[in-house]
């Protein structure tokens, strides 16, 4: 019912983001590095290639000026405050003019960068004002003996446009990674989680921020999700962060996960117990008369309303709200008990690889109170003899289970988070951390 009672509501407003990440300045320097040898081997393939001799020089005889090497000396990415990224490659280039002799080539090519969201909500990577020089590299004896006016003609010989083409060749791999961003991926066997942009990047000296909303899908329909009653922008890292990124989630957006996986249906459970009608009833003696042989008392818990997550300084708690139906029989239930039960715990949040690894820790308050019998009266007190300790012990084992296979974290696909830290603040949690490309096979 409230799977159905969910999917009735009407479309939900526009959301603000519930997490979000900042790349910064170290993290840049990092992408750059690793983006060093596919730029060379991109370059490479296209420039050395025979029928492509004439990118560079226009030469009447195109045949006699072939590429025989390509290295690619600097790539370098810098922020443009407000704007997006200068993009900066230094190559040098081994070029044979005549059978017998090589000249050594300097290209460089710089280009503005930009990220914007297309009509997909992907963000997608392009360049725009690129420039491209090439200059001939000469010993102390050649500059003497030669003028400058040749690195100049041969500068003027450079066909931009072909020289810009292989630049935007080189920004199809990141744009793949882009694309990977917004990836469902699955939490339970029905409910899927997607993190989605809500605009175009924010560049400043303190990095590149992505602001992220998040949504879920259960039985492959997106579920309406409560709006955040308060407005969330992803915190500023420390200046003195040496991280290459920095994530942050919202309480909210614990909240939006524990609700998902709720309507979902993934808490709903069914509690073995020790007990049998026959023992429960030497306690509630009216038990005796509902059943003719003795048979194994079951519990089975519901969600009567959402859990809500809270995050202090230093610390994360949940609160359960459930509705414990209390009986035997299998398959055909039958419910005696009804009970409410309100208990708190401690969440622990780590990260492993790409995944928040969450579990409920010790139970540090639990509430019970009846809701509905059969059998008449049951004091408080006789509940919690009888059912409280399966209740402390199954429901968080039970919750792990469900949690158990992680949480997948925004990311791009080929490269995983390293040296990690889960800080918890009032409201939000940070999880600096650094990237790293994952080996190809």
């Amino acid at each position: 019912l409230s799977i159905l009672l969910s999917l009735l509501l009407p479309a939900q407003p526009m959301r603000s983001p519930d997490c979000g990440g900042i790349l910064t300045p170290s993290g840049l320097i990092y992408l750059a590095e690793v983006s060093k040898p596919h730029a060379e081997a991109v370059l490479r393939q296209d420039l050395m290639a025979p029928t492509d001799a004439e990118v560079f020089v226009s030469s009447p005889e195109p045949s006699r000026n072939q590429i025989t090497s390509v290295t690619v000396t600097d790539f370098s990415l810098a922020i443009i405050s407000h704007s997006g990224l200068r993009l900066a490659i230094d190559v040098e280039l081994g070029v044979t003019p005549a059978p017998s002799s090589t000249k050594q080539m300097q290209l460089a090519i710089v280009a503005d960068l930009h990220v914007e969201m297309n009509a997909a909500r992907d963000l997608e990577l392009s360049s725009s004002a690129c420039k491209a020089s090439l200059e001939e590299r000469q010993s102390t004896e050649e500059v003497q003996s030669k003028s400058k006016s040749s690195s100049q003609e041969v500068d003027k010989e450079i066909n931009i446009d072909k020289i810009c083409l292989e630049v935007s060749k080189l920004l199809l791999w990141p744009n793949e990674g882009l694309m990977s961003l917004t990836t469902p991926f699955p939490i339970s066997p029905s409910c899927l989680v997607q993190y989605q942009p809500l605009a175009a990047p924010m560049f400043s000296e303190q990095g590149i921020t992505v602001s992220l909303q998040t949504t879920f899908q259960v039985a492959g329909l997106d579920i309406p999700l409560p709006v955040n009653p308060v407005p969330f922008s992803v915190p500023e890292p420390a200046s003195s962060s040496s991280s290459h990124l920095t994530l942050a989630f919202s309480e909210h957006f614990y909240s939006n996960l524990f609700f998902a996986l709720e309507i979902s249906g993934a808490f709903n459970m069914s509690i073995p117990t020790s007990l049998t009608t026959a023992s429960v009833a030497q306690k509630i003696t009216q038990m005796g008369s509902l059943f003719q042989k003795d048979l194994p008392v079951i519990l089975q818990a519901m969600f009567r309303s959402s859990p809500r997550v809270q995050l202090e300084e230093g610390k994360a708690a949940i609160k359960f709200f459930f509705t414990i139906h209390i009986g035997a029989g299998s398959p055909d239930f039958q419910s005696i008990l009804s009970v409410n039960v309100d208990m708190s715990a401690g969440l622990l949040l780590s990260i492993i690889d790409t995944k928040m690894k969450i579990s409920a820790a010790t139970i540090e308050d639990v509430q019970l109170s009846l809701a509905g019998s059969d059998v008449g009266p049951v004091p408080a007190a006789l509940l919690e003899e009888l059912f409280l300790p399966v209740i402390r012990q199954e429901i968080p084992a039970q919750v792990n289970v469900v949690l158990s296979e992680g949480v997948f974290l925004p990311h791009i696909t080929g490269f995983a988070y390293t040296a990690v830290s889960v800080l918890i603040h009032k409201d939000y949690v940070l999880v600096p951390c650094n990237l790293e490309l994952e080996v190809r096979s």
